[in-house]
C-alpha cells in the first residue's frame, strides 16, 4: 500500500490505538512527536512496532513541512486547550498544505458539535473554531464524530452511577445517545485516513442506547436492580453548567474542568 499517514498524538491513548489500526491495515505510519517529549518508552515501543518516529519543534514551520512531505494524510489525536486545538493544529495545517498533503483529520472525536450552540461545551467550541479554519483551507478534511467513548460507562458519573447503582437522564429516558469504543473509533479513523473519498463528517456510533435501556442492561450485568433518576431538563443542565463555569474560572486553564464533564453530558443528550 503506497500510503504514509502522519499522526500527531501517537503516544496518547486514542492515538496509540489509531497507530495500531493503521499498521494492521498495511499503512506506513510516521509519528510526529514534540522534541520536548519525555515519553521515551512510548516512542521506543512505536519504533519497535515499525513506526517512523520523528521529533519536531512544533513551532517550526520549516521543520513541520519537511517532516510532513510525502504523507498522504495527517491525523491529529492531540488533546489540550486553545494553544493545542486551535494554535498547534493551525500551525500543522499550514505546514501540511505547503508540504502538499491532500488530507487532514483533526482531533474532534466527539459528539457532532456542528449541531450544538456555541457556549454549550467549551472543548467543542475550540474544535468548532478549528473546524472553520480548516474549512477555509484548500485541504480536504474529515471529522470523526463518534458520540461518547464507551469507556466512560466504566466510570461513576451522573449518567451511569455504578456506586449507587443509578442511571441518570435529562428530560427523556427514551432518548438514545451515541456511544463508540475507542478501538472502533480508531479503526474508523484509520479507514477514513486511507479513503480519499471519506466524507467531511464521518458520523459513527458503535451502539445507541437510552437511559431506560441502560438501566435494564446494567441490572442484568451486575445482577441487582439499578434505579432510573430524572435529573431535570436539558435547559436546566445547560443553565447549571453556565453557572458552574462562571463560579469556577480556574477551570478555563484545565482541559477537563469540573464543569466540562457535565458539559459533555449536556452534549450527549
Amino acid at each position: 500500500m503506497n500510503t504514509t499517514i502522519a499522526i500527531l498524538g501517537a503516544t496518547g491513548n486514542l492515538g496509540g490505538r489509531i497507530v495500531k489500526s493503521l499498521l494492521e491495515k498495511g499503512a506506513a505510519v510516521r509519528a510526529i512527536v514534540r522534541n520536548t517529549s519525555k515519553d521515551d518508552d512510548k516512542t521506543e515501543k512505536l519504533k519497535q512496532s515499525g513506526v517512523e518516529v520523528i521529533k519536531v519543534d512544533m513551532s517550526s514551520h520549516q521543520e513541520l513541512v519537511k517532516t510532513l512531505t510525502g504523507a498522504t494524510a495527517v491525523i491529529s489525536a492531540l488533546q489540550g486547550l486553545k494553544d493545542v486545538i486551535v494554535d498547534t493544529q493551525s500551525t500543522v495545517l499550514k505546514a501540511a498544505i505547503e508540504a502538499g498533503v491532500p488530507r487532514f483529520i483533526p482531533s474532534d472525536f466527539c459528539t457532532d458539535f456542528t449541531k450544538l450552540q456555541p457556549g454549550d461545551n467549551r472543548n467543542f467550541d475550540l474544535r468548532r473554531e478549528f473546524y472553520n479554519i480548516i474549512d477555509n483551507s484548500p485541504i480536504k478534511a474529515t471529522s470523526v464524530f463518534n458520540g461518547a467513548f464507551a469507556e466512560i460507562l466504566g466510570y461513576s458519573a451522573p449518567f451511569v452511577d455504578l456506586k449507587n447503582k443509578d442511571i441518570g437522564y435529562w428530560e427523556n429516558p427514551d432518548w438514545k445517545v451515541d456511544i463508540t469504543s475507542m478501538d472502533n473509533t480508531a479503526a474508523f479513523t484509520a479507514n477514513a485516513a486511507l479513503d480519499e473519498n471519506a466524507p467531511r463528517k464521518l458520523l459513527i456510533a458503535g451502539f445507541q442506547i437510552s437511559a431506560k435501556e441502560l438501566q435494564a442492561l446494567a441490572s442484568e450485568v451486575f445482577g441487582s436492580p439499578f434505579t432510573l433518576t430524572n435529573l431535570g431538563s436539558i435547559a436546566d443542565l445547560g443553565a447549571n453548567n453556565k453557572k458552574e463555569r462562571a463560579a469556577h474560572p480556574e477551570g478555563e486553564n484545565e482541559v477537563y474542568a469540573s464543569w466540562q464533564g457535565t458539559q459533555y453530558l449536556h452534549s450527549m443528550f
